[in-house]
């Protein structure tokens, strides 16, 4: 009978452990979700080549435009993807399918944006072209929080820079299949 006791405890300890982390993994935005691959790193996000963005922008018939018409990481002048957080390439599709806009990128990866965390280099930030559509969803759906910026209910920032959208991905914006998802 004790065994039975502790095999029960040990198993409601377990429950409760697994829960509490369940209830924290959803209360912290910017935390990635974990995988196979980075089971080591909870916190650690899929990078993805500028190949492997710009074949899953195109499968969603997003564009993206280049100032020197080319892609190389390493100059401000390109609009790159490589090492993009495959969560910002969701979360731009998410927009997309969402909004029913259409969705020009204008800058990705490529060096030449401010530093930080949440950073254009670190594969957090895409800039994409402004437009009418894009403009009155952003506005109309998302909550203001000031200075030219709103936040989806995900927790992802659409912030209006004078000629683009500069916006942060801490998520993919609940990109579940089949669910349709608000940015």
């Amino acid at each position: 009978m004790t065994t039975t006791r502790r095999s029960w405890s040990g198993r409601r300890r377990a429950v409760v452990a697994a829960t509490a982390g369940a209830a924290l993994a959803l209360a912290v935005p910017a935390v990635g979700y974990a995988t196979q691959s980075d089971a080591g790193d909870v916190g650690a996000k899929a990078k993805l080549s500028h190949s492997q963005a710009t074949s899953k922008f195109e499968a969603a018939g997003i564009t993206w435009s280049s100032s020197g018409g080319c892609s190389d990481r390493n100059k401000p002048n390109c609009t790159s993807f490589d090492q993009i957080n495959s969560e910002t390439v969701d979360g731009v599709i998410t927009l997309k399918s969402a909004s029913g806009c259409g969705i020009r990128l204008t800058g990705g990866t490529e060096t030449g944006h401010a530093d930080g965390t949440y950073s254009h280099w670190n594969g957090y930030k895409v800039d994409f072209g402004l437009s009418d559509c894009l403009n009155n969803y952003i506005q109309g759906t998302f909550t203001s929080i000031g200075g030219s910026k709103w936040q989806s209910g995900s927790g992802n920032v659409y912030y209006k820079e004078g000629n683009h959208w500069d916006v942060t991905y801490h998520n993919c914006g609940g990109c579940v299949a089949g669910q349709k998802a608000t940015g």
